[in-house]
């Protein structure tokens, strides 16, 4: 098994200001363009034998600000389907429902085309993803790069590490990082977390 790199996308404008966004194509803020070019020596130092981005725009122009230009989109990659949460903040959401967790609680049913998922339903792409990243590691040479979203990313490190999609909180990742999930004696392990240059 080889390394899996996850990039997550670098700033939106619902990132910087903690609204849930799953469906609503955001872009990147100047900010989060920065965020993403200061990530390119750290792709760059690694042999890449594989991509996959998300189908958001914020993330494809992660992928190539980064220097990933022979990407795969992949639709599994996407954010988590916030249904009638999309746009809301935790505070806002927690107005009406004290104590309400995304990732125990899932979300409010939503619109007929975004619904909502529970975190099983991520946790079912989250595993998706990953069988296909193992097939491109057995069939390339170095790390597969997965460039995706701050919620969905924590799930499937669960998922690698053999936990349920719930224990994605206890992943908290920044925009613009670089993860690296790797491992040790045969097993996964987390090899780097939230790495942004220097530090």
């Amino acid at each position: 098994m080889g390394d899996l790199f996850l990039v997550r996308h670098g700033e939106t404008e619902w990132s910087r200001s903690g609204r849930h966004t799953g469906w609503t194509d955001v872009p990147l803020t100047e900010h989060g363009r920065e965020e993403a070019r200061r990530l390119v020596p750290l792709i760059r130092s690694h042999r890449i034998g594989a991509a996959f981005v998300s189908p958001s725009q914020r993330a494809r122009e992660t992928a190539e600000l980064v220097g990933l230009h022979e990407v795969r989109v992949d639709a599994d990659l996407r954010e988590w389907d916030y249904g009638g949460y999309e746009g809301v903040t935790t505070p806002e959401i927690q107005r009406t429902r004290p104590g309400w967790f995304l990732f125990t609680d899932g979300v409010a049913p939503g619109p007929t085309d975004h619904p909502g998922e529970s975190p099983d339903e991520v946790g079912e792409r989250a595993d998706r993803v990953l069988a296909k990243a193992d097939a491109a590691l057995a069939n390339t040479e170095g790390a597969v790069v997965l460039v995706a979203h701050g919620h969905f990313l924590r799930v499937l490190t669960a998922r690698r590490l053999g936990l349920s999609a719930s224990h994605g909180a206890l992943f908290q990742l920044a925009t613009g990082t670089v993860s690296r999930l790797g491992t040790e004696h045969g097993r996964p392990v987390i090899a780097g977390w939230n790495v942004r240059p220097g530090s």
